[in-house]
């Protein structure tokens, strides 16, 4: 799903999915800062994390992965935890914020790929299916209970006091846990799931309002 190819064969298409993508992880980052900011901590606020300006978001090691293999991430936004209004409930709402971000765009690009005038034009059709694509994976990603991944923060909001001090030990260890249960390919069942889960979500809001998505 890497768009270095594209970059020679259809330099148009390219830039396009290149500043989609781009935003749609400051979109993820953003959502946590907001719903932060909601909860009474201003930490994203005052480090200037609440603007959709790239520069105060990119990673550039994040931005070369998403666009050569089609996923990737911002600059994590900080977040103060413990100035959050109800403790729990800030913590789960701020951590499901960013996949609930991504979830949204993917649910906005199938809305767009039920119209014939984008379903049926080749250039728009892959721009929307590749937007939500990756969107469904960073939000499924993002939703494995495995530090520092959001899912292990909305985890947490669950487990006693020892529970949560575990899970912040095991934060410093946790890239490199995420990088061999990827190779090892131990990690694909439980994205996969979380990308059916998704998709599920999404299909039944569509029929809620009685339209078949495609």
């Amino acid at each position: 799903m890497g768009l270095a190819s594209l970059l020679f064969s259809n330099p148009a298409l390219f830039f396009i999915l290149a500043v989609l993508l781009l935003y749609s992880v400051i979109a993820h980052e953003v959502a946590h800062g907001w719903v932060a900011h909601l909860f009474g901590d201003n930490t994203a606020k005052n480090s200037g994390r609440l603007t959709l300006n790239p520069v105060s978001h990119i990673d550039p090691l994040g931005a070369i992965m998403l666009l050569l293999v089609g996923f990737g991430w911002a600059k994590p936004v900080p977040v103060d935890f413990y100035r959050l209004k109800n403790y729990r409930v800030g913590l789960i709402a701020v951590s499901l914020a960013g996949c609930l971000a991504n979830i949204l765009i993917a649910t906005i690009g199938i809305f767009f790929l039920q119209f014939p005038a984008i379903n049926t034009n080749p250039m728009l059709k892959v721009i929307f299916t590749i937007l939500v694509r990756v969107n469904i994976i960073l939000g499924a990603f993002n939703l494995i209970p495995i530090p520092p991944l959001d899912g292990s923060k909305i985890l947490m909001a669950f487990l006693s006091v020892s529970g949560q001090q575990i899970m912040a030990r095991l934060e410093r260890y946790g890239f490199f846990i995420i990088i061999i249960l990827l190779y090892t390919g131990l990690l694909n069942p439980v994205i996969t799931f979380m990308q059916n889960l998704i998709y599920t979500v999404i299909y039944l809001l569509f029929r809620l309002f009685g339209q078949k998505p495609y």
